[in-house]
C-alpha cells in the first residue's frame, strides 16, 4: 500500500493483485461502517398503521393553564412532525438518489460518512412520534407528557446515535465541500435539489436540524412547566424530563464544541511554519480556549485609521496566535455548505508575556513598547511624546469642536440679549437652552471617550529583540464585534494566565475510572489562597461567610472583566471562650483585600444577607411606606442569643438594630423572605420576625415562635412560599403566610441530624451529621429522588478512611460543591435549569485542600453593569471597523437621537440640540423663519420640528431627564446579562494533594491558621 501511494509501477501491480485476491485489509473500513450500523434495526413505520398525532378540539370548561398547556402540546406535535419530515427529506431526496444514481455521482464509500446516523435518528423519532400519538389521544383524561420524554430520550441508544452524528458533523461538511469542488455533478445535484424544494432550504440547513433539536425541546418543556400548577400529576415528570434533555444537550454541545475546536486547530496547524509549534498544536488539540474573527486596526502618526483587516485570533492555554484569513471557497459552494477559511499565521506570543492595555495606561508601559503604525513595528518620528491616541480620534476632535461651539454660543447669547425686537424662537431663553444643550453634549462626548475601550482590545505583544538584544514589544489593536466579545477576551486571557499557575497544573482530578487530571478550563480555577486574619489566630474557628453584592461604579471596563464578583465578603469566626470577629474583604479586584474588622461580644454562629426590599415585594405584601434609605443589611446570629443587624459596607457597616429572642438560646441559622426573618435556635424553636411599618428593619416586638421539636435547628432554607428547617433527622416545611408546619423524615437513624441543605430547581440536597451520603428530595412531593455516597468519589486519593463526613454544601453554576471533614472539596455536575438537580455525571476532586474540615463554602455572584454592554461609543466614518457604519446604540441612557434629515436639508448633517422645550410657540413674539406666512402659521399649530424652526427641543416629564431615542426593534428583545461567579471556601491550613497520597492523615488542622481559597469561574452570558 505504501508503494501504491508513492505511485511506483511495482506498487500499482501489487495493489492490483491484492484487489484480485480480495485481501481483507482493503475492505476493513467498509466492514467497520457496516458493523456500526448492525446494532440498530431498520424498521419501516407505516403512517397507515401509526398515524401521526392529532389533537382533538378544545373541550369546554378548561382552566387558563389547561388551555395554554394544550397550545404548547400542539407546538410540540407540529415541531416534531416538521423535524421528522426534514429527516426523511435527507434520506429520500439526497441519500437515496445518490446511492441509486446511474452513472454514480459519488461512490457509496463517500456517501455513507456524509449521512452517518441519519437513518438511526429517524428511527428514534419515529418511535417517539408513535408514543406521542398515543399520549395525545388520551390527553384530556391524563394531561401527562413529561414521563414520555424521559422514557424516550433517557435511553443510551439516543445519546449514542446523536453523539456519533454530532462528532461526524464537521467531517461530513468537509466531505460535502470537497465533493462540490472535485465533482461538478455533485454540485449541480445539490443546486437542483435546493431549487426544486418549496422552502429553498439547503442540505446543510436540513442536516443542522438534529443539532438544534434538543434545545428546541427544552424551550417547549420550560413553557409547559411554567404553566403546570404545583400539585399537578405532570409536574415532577416534566422536571425530570428537563433534567434528561438538559444533560443530553450539554453532552452534545460539548462534543460539538470539541469537534469544532479540533477542526479549527488542525486547520491552523497546517499553516504554521514553525514545526515545533505545529507539532504542539496537533498534540494538544483540546487546549483551545477561545477563537474569534477580530478586526486589526492600524493607526497613522496622528492617530488616524490607515487600514483595518480581519484576523483570526486563537487563544490556547499557553500561547496567543494571530493569523490572516485567506479567501474562502467559490460563492456557489459557500451558499450550499459552510466553507471554512484557511489561515496563515501572522505572529504568536507566549501567553504570560501578553498584556491587555487600556486607554490611560500608556504611561505605565515600557519605553520599548511601540504602537503598530502603517504596518510597521517601529516608533514614529513624528510622535516625539511617545504617545499615540489609539481610540477613535474623531471623538477627541468632536469634543474640541463642541467646546469651541459652546464658547461661540455663549457670545451669541450675550448678543441675543441686545436684540430690540421680540421673537418666539430667538431670545435669551432659547439661547440659554442652547448653552445647556451643548454642555450636555460635551458631557456625553467625554463619557464616550471614556468608554472607547468597549469594543477595542489593545494587546501588548512581545516582538523580536532589537540590534542590541533588548526585548521589544509592540501594541496591537483589535476591534471586537461588540462589548460582550471584548469582555470575554479580557476575562479568558486573565483566567488562562491563572490556569498556568502551579496550583492549577493540575487543579482537579476526574472521578472516572481512569482518574485522569482535568483540563484547566473545564473546571474552576484557584485564583488565590490567603489567611483570613492579619494575625495568626489558631484558636478561632470559622463559622460562616456571605457575599454582600455592591456594584462599584468606579470599576473600569477591563477591571470588571477580571475582578471577582463585585461587592464584599463577610467572614465570621467563633470558638470556645473567644469573642466573635467578622472580617470584611473587598472583592472589586482579582484577589480579596481586607477592608474592615468588626468585633462582637460573642462567638458568631451564622450570617444572612438581606437585600433592600423591592417595591414589587412590598406591594405584594400590602405594605406601603416611604423609603427609609437603610438599604441592604446583614444579620449576624450570636452564641449569646442576640441577632445584630448591620448596614451594608457601602454605608459604613454600622450596627442598626439588636434583636433578642425570648428563648435566650444560641442562634444557629438565619434565613429571610421578602417580609420575614427566620432564626433557628438550639432548643428546636424557629423565631419569625416581621418588618417594622416605619422602616425596612425588623420589628423586635413583632416576633412569633414556632416549635419544631427538641433537637437544634441546624440549617434552614427558604423556597417560594415556605421555609424548610431541620430538626434532628426530620425537616419541617412551614408555610410562610400561615406558619402551618409539615414534618417529614429524611434519614432513618434518629441519632443523625440534618446539617446542611441547598436548593436548585425542583430539588433540595441534604447532608447529615454522620455518614458520607447526601440525599436529594423533591421540593413539592417531598419524596427521595437520589442518594450519593461521597466517599466513593474520593477513592482515587486514598483518603485512608472508609467514610467521609460532609461539612459544607453548595450549588453554583451547575456544580454541587461538597466540603468534607478531611478538607477535601468535591464537585458534582447538576443541571442548571428548572429541572431536578440530579447528579448527572462523574465528579471531580480538587487537588487543593484544607488541612482541617471545610468550614464553609460560599458562592459570590454579580451581574456586570448593563452600561458595560452598551455599544454607545464606537465612532463612525474612518474610525469604524465595519466600513464606516454608524453603530451608536440608541438604548443608551444618555444617547443622542439620530441627526435630523428633512426634505431640502441639503448635504450637511447636523445634531439637534435637544434639551427641555418641545416648542417655542408659547413664547411671546412671532417665529423667525425664512418661509412664508402660510408655512409659519402651520408651524405654530404643529408641535413637529421643522428645519428652520428654532424649537429644536423635546419635552420630558422630568426636565432633568435626557430624552431617549426610539429603541430599534432588533434591540427590544435583547437582554445581555454577564454573570461573574466565584466560590470561596474556608478552613484550617492549605495543602496540595497528589494522586495516590494518603489524604486522611494529619488533617486535624490544630495550630494552623484559617485560610480562604478562592475559585474563579469564567464569565457566563
Amino acid at each position: 500500500m505504501k508503494a501504491a501511494r508513492s505511485g511506483t509501477k511495482d506498487g500499482l501491480e501489487k495493489t492490483k493483485i491484492a484487489v484480485m485476491r480480495k485481501v481483507s485489509f482493503l475492505q476493513r473500513k467498509d466492514q467497520l461502517e457496516e458493523e456500526d450500523d448492525a446494532g440498530y434495526l431498520d424498521v419501516a413505520v407505516s403512517e397507515v398503521k401509526h398515524p401521526p398525532p392529532h389533537l382533538s378540539p378544545i373541550p369546554e370548561g378548561l382552566t387558563s393553564h389547561q388551555v395554554v398547556r394544550r397550545h404548547i402540546l400542539g407546538s410540540i406535535i407540529q415541531s416534531e412532525r416538521s423535524y421528522l419530515q426534514s429527516l426523511r427529506r435527507i434520506l429520500q431526496e439526497y441519500h437515496r438518489p445518490l446511492m441509486e444514481a446511474d452513472p454514480r455521482i459519488l461512490s457509496p464509500r463517500k456517501i455513507r460518512p456524509i449521512f452517518y446516523r441519519i437513518r438511526e435518528i429517524t428511527q428514534c423519532h419515529s418511535m417517539f412520534q408513535i408514543a406521542l400519538a398515543s399520549r395525545v389521544a388520551e390527553w384530556d383524561s391524563s394531561e401527562k407528557i413529561g414521563d414520555l420524554f424521559v422514557a424516550s430520550f433517557s435511553k443510551s441508544m439516543v445519546l449514542d446515535v446523536y453523539s456519533d452524528y454530532v462528532n461526524n458533523f464537521t467531517n461530513a461538511m468537509a466531505l460535502i465541500k470537497k465533493a462540490c469542488m472535485s465533482k461538478p455533478a455533485f454540485l449541480e445535484f445539490l443546486k437542483k435539489k435546493q431549487a426544486s424544494s418549496v422552502d429553498r432550504i439547503t442540505l446543510y440547513g436540513l442536516m443542522v436540524k438534529p443539532i438544534q433539536r434538543f434545545p428546541q425541546f427544552i424551550l417547549l418543556l420550560q413553557d409547559m412547566l411554567k404553566n403546570t400548577p404545583k400539585g399537578h400529576v405532570d409536574r415532577l415528570p416534566l422536571q425530570l424530563a428537563l433534567t434528561e434533555l438538559e444533560m443530553l444537550a450539554e453532552k452534545l454541545n460539548e462534543q460539538k464544541r470539541v469537534a469544532d475546536q479540533i477542526a479549527e486547530t488542525q486547520q491552523l496547524a497546517r499553516s504554521v511554519s514553525d514545526r515545533l509549534l505545529s507539532k504542539q498544536l496537533n498534540l494538544e488539540q483540546g487546549s483551545l480556549v477561545l477563537c474569534e474573527t477580530l478586526i486589526e486596526t492600524v493607526y497613522g502618526e496622528r492617530g488616524q485609521v490607515l487600514k483595518s483587516k480581519e484576523r483570526k485570533v486563537f487563544l490556547f492555554d499557553d500561547v496567543l496566535i494571530c493569523s490572516n484569513i485567506n479567501v474562502k471557497g467559490p460563492p456557489d459552494i459557500s451558499s450550499l455548505v459552510p466553507v471554512g477559511p484557511k489561515y496563515t499565521m501572522k505572529w504568536s506570543a507566549p501567553l504570560q508575556q501578553v498584556q491587555v492595555v487600556e486607554v490611560g495606561q500608556e504611561g505605565s508601559q515600557s519605553k520599548d513598547t511601540f504602537f503598530q503604525q502603517s504596518g510597521a513595528r517601529r516608533p514614529s518620528g513624528a510622535c516625539t511624546s511617545g504617545k499615540v491616541i489609539l481610540g477613535p480620534p474623531r471623538l477627541y476632535q468632536e469634543l474640541q469642536e463642541l467646546q469651541h461651539d459652546l464658547s461661540v454660543v455663549e457670545e451669541v447669547t450675550l448678543l441675543v440679549g441686545t436684540l430690540q425686537g421680540t421673537y418666539q424662537n430667538l431670545n435669551t431663553t432659547v439661547a440659554q437652552d442652547w448653552c445647556l444643550a451643548l454642555q450636555r453634549l460635551i458631557r456625553i462626548k467625554e463619557e464616550q471617550i471614556q468608554s472607547a475601550n468597549k469594543c477595542r482590545l489593545r494587546l501588548q505583544v512581545p516582538g523580536r529583540p532589537d540590534k542590541s538584544g533588548r526585548p521589544v514589544s509592540f501594541m496591537v489593536v483589535f476591534n471586537t464585534p461588540n462589548p460582550l466579545s471584548k469582555i470575554s477576551w479580557v476575562n479568558r486571557l486573565h483566567l488562562a494566565k491563572i490556569a498556568l499557575q502551579e496550583e492549577n497544573s493540575p487543579g482537579w482530578l476526574s472521578g472516572d475510572d481512569e482518574g485522569k487530571t482535568v483540563a484547566q478550563f473545564c473546571c474552576p480555577l484557584l485564583a488565590c489562597h490567603m489567611p483570613v486574619f492579619a494575625l495568626k489566630s489558631p484558636e478561632r474557628k470559622l463559622e460562616a461567610a456571605l457575599h454582600n453584592p455592591v456594584r462599584c461604579a468606579l470599576l473600569g471596563f477591563s477591571a470588571a472583566s477580571t475582578s471577582l464578583p463585585q461587592g464584599y465578603l463577610w467572614v465570621a469566626s467563633g470558638g470556645e471562650g473567644s469573642e466573635g470577629q467578622i472580617e470584611i474583604f473587598s472583592l472589586n479586584r482579582p484577589t480579596p483585600r481586607a477592608v474592615k474588622s468588626l468585633q462582637v461580644g460573642s462567638p458568631v454562629r451564622c450570617l444572612e444577607y438581606v437585600p433592600e426590599p423591592s417595591p414589587n415585594e412590598e406591594a405584594e405584601a400590602g405594605v406601603h411606606r416611604a423609603p427609609s434609605g437603610t438599604g441592604a443589611n446583614i444579620c449576624v446570629g450570636l452564641q449569646d442569643s442576640r441577632i445584630l443587624v448591620y448596614g451594608s459596607v457601602d454605608t459604613a457597616a454600622q450596627c442598626l438594630l439588636t434583636l433578642h429572642n425570648p428563648e435566650s438560646c444560641p442562634v444557629l441559622c438565619l434565613k429571610h423572605s421578602s417580609g420575614f426573618l427566620f432564626a433557628g435556635l438550639q432548643n428546636g424553636t424557629m423565631m419569625v420576625y416581621g418588618r417594622n411599618n416605619s422602616d425596612d428593619l425588623w420589628d423586635p416586638n413583632a416576633c412569633k415562635c414556632v416549635s419544631l421539636g427538641s433537637e437544634p435547628v441546624r440549617t434552614m432554607l427558604v423556597l417560594d412560599d415556605s421555609v424548610w428547617a431541620s430538626c434532628g433527622n426530620s425537616v419541617s416545611v412551614t408555610d410562610i403566610s400561615s406558619l402551618t408546619t409539615q414534618m417529614f423524615e429524611v434519614h432513618p437513624d434518629p441519632m443523625v441530624s440534618v446539617t446542611h441543605m441547598t436548593c436548585a430547581g425542583g430539588g433540595v440536597w441534604m447532608a447529615f451529621s454522620e455518614g458520607s451520603s447526601i440525599r436529594l428530595f423533591h421540593t413539592e412531593t417531598l419524596e427521595l429522588l437520589q442518594e450519593i455516597n461521597i466517599s466513593s468519589r474520593s477513592t482515587l486519593l486514598n483518603t485512608g478512611q472508609k467514610s467521609m463526613r460532609v461539612t459544607s454544601l453548595l450549588i453554583c453554576q451547575g456544580l454541587l460543591w461538597v466540603g468534607t471533614a478531611q478538607g477535601l472539596i468535591i464537585t458534582l455536575p447538576v443541571p442548571k435549569l428548572e429541572g431536578i438537580p440530579k447528579i448527572t455525571g462523574k465528579g471531580m476532586i480538587s487537588l487543593n485542600a484544607h488541612c482541617g474540615p471545610v468550614d464553609f463554602l460560599v458562592a459570590t455572584t454579580s451581574t456586570l453593569s448593563p452600561d458595560l454592554l452598551k455599544r454607545d461609543s464606537v465612532g463612525d466614518g474612518l474610525d469604524s471597523a465595519c466600513g464606516g457604519e454608524d453603530r451608536s446604540d440608541s438604548s443608551s441612557q444618555e444617547s443622542l437621537q439620530q441627526p435630523y434629515h428633512g426634505e431640502g436639508a441639503g448635504k450637511g448633517r447636523g445634531v439637534l440640540l435637544q434639551y427641555r422645550l418641545r416648542s417655542t410657540s408659547g413664547l411671546p413674539g412671532c417665529p423667525l423663519t425664512a418661509l412664508g406666512d402660510e408655512a409659519s402659521d402651520s408651524s405654530l399649530e404643529s408641535l413637529e420640528h421643522s428645519v428652520e424652526d428654532g424649537s429644536i427641543y423635546e419635552l420630558s416629564d422630568d426636565p432633568d431627564m435626557w430624552v431617549r431615542g426610539r429603541p430599534c426593534k432588533k434591540d427590544l428583545g435583547r437582554r445581555d446579562r454577564v454573570i461573574s461567579a466565584a466560590v470561596i471556601s474556608g478552613g484550617k491550613g492549605f495543602r496540595r494533594l497528589k494522586e495516590g497520597a494518603t489524604a486522611g492523615t494529619g488533617t486535624s488542622g490544630e495550630g494552623l491558621e484559617n485560610i480562604l481559597m478562592v475559585w474563579q469561574l469564567p464569565l457566563t452570558v
